[in-house]
């Protein structure tokens, strides 16, 4: 095993792995984020020492403090990436460097040591190798994987914690949605905002998405898939799902993303489509777009397909955009044409079936 120059991971042997029939029949209907695999990593961070205590063991319940300064003051910070079964039978990762980087730049925003990007890439590939036979083979199936970390140490006090604690854990995943639907429909929420310029909407941290919970909520009982956020200054301004990033594609070949302005989760599958919309020959902005702008557009028929896209969801049609002031449908609410075809190219590179030229994909051994 290749570990890390600057931190050497200790293997502890699992005492009873899942069998292989028990791991098969668990495949077939993975879901999301509700089936784990055998194993996790686990880094402990303190002042004294660093980054330390490295392992790649069994996956078993926490032991915290009552006083565990993250149940009190929510230092805590995720990532989301997938490991890939390749054409040729491989497994690989996708862009897991922007990864570490994001992760990095939440951290420094929460006021928690980085961890070296090296280090996270390792981590994950050494989860990923160990339990790569959880990775299912259903249609778009993949091994999600959580690297986190959070303040471990027990005080109780408004300050940056002292001492931490990083771990990655893999979660065998089939379709994010469970609608099954061909688009899929969107609430707007005019009460509630997911955040706001100067705090932390551009970190990965779970509060965020404490906060999107009840506008979530209300876009589920009103029969949708997905609660879609406004600006928190002037309630207009589009800017992202409550866990997804937002894309809108015109008839004269120009395609609108909200822009980075710190409010904004600034998504990997984002920046990955840019790119790939770009090669397509589109005319790609990363601008304001408005709530009043999308619905004129929409029933113009300027507006062709909209989109949203995330790790979890990859690329997924966006049909109904509804809320209190009535709802429209976009094109002809089913998935567009070049959503479809940018799906189908990131799928590609992600599985190995299409080119890779910007060398995305991390292929493990």
């Amino acid at each position: 095993m290749a570990d890390n120059p600057g931190i050497s991971f200790e293997r502890i042997s699992h005492p009873s792995p899942t069998d292989a029939d028990s791991r098969a029949q668990a495949l077939t209907n993975p879901g999301f984020g509700t089936l784990f695999s055998d194993h996790m990593v686990s880094i402990d961070w303190d002042e004294a020492h660093g980054w330390h205590n490295a392992t790649l063991g069994p996956r078993v319940p926490l032991t915290l403090d009552p006083a565990c300064a993250v149940l009190h003051y929510a230092q805590e910070i995720f990532e989301g990436l997938k490991a890939y079964k390749q054409e040729d039978g491989g497994i690989a990762l996708f862009r897991p460097e922007a990864n570490a980087a994001r992760f990095n730049s939440s951290a420094r925003r929460l006021a928690m040591p980085e961890l070296p990007e090296d280090v996270f890439v390792e981590s994950v590939r050494q989860l990923v190798n160990i339990d790569r036979e959880w990775i299912p083979l259903v249609e778009g199936g993949s091994l999600y994987l959580r690297p986190f970390m959070f303040a471990s140490e027990a005080f109780l006090g408004v300050r940056p914690a002292k001492k931490y604690k990083y771990l990655v854990i893999a979660s065998p995943a089939g379709n994010y949605f469970k609608s099954g639907a061909p688009a899929v429909s969107i609430w707007v929420s005019r009460d509630y905002t997911r955040a706001a310029r100067g705090g932390t909407g551009a970190a990965k941290c779970g509060g965020n998405y404490a906060a999107s919970l009840v506008p979530q909520a209300e876009a589920i009982q009103r029969g949708h898939d997905q609660a879609v956020f406004l600006d928190g200054a002037e309630n207009k301004w589009i800017e992202e799902l409550g866990g997804m990033n937002l894309f809108f594609v015109f008839d004269d070949g120009r395609m609108v993303t909200p822009p980075l302005t710190g409010t904004i989760l600034p998504g990997i599958t984002r920046d990955s489509l840019i790119t790939l919309a770009r090669e397509e020959g589109l005319d790609v902005h990363e601008e304001r777009y408005s709530l009043e702008q999308w619905r004129d557009d929409a029933g113009s028929g300027k507006l062709v397909e909209t989109f949203a896209c995330g790790t979890a969801a990859v690329v997924t049609p966006v049909g109904k955009v509804a809320g209190h002031d009535g709802e429209f449908v976009i094109g002809s609410g089913g998935p567009g044409q070049l959503t479809q075809k940018l799906r189908q190219k990131l799928v590609g590179i992600q599985r190995g079936t299409v080119e890779d030229r910007h060398g995305w994909v991390t292929k493990l051994r």
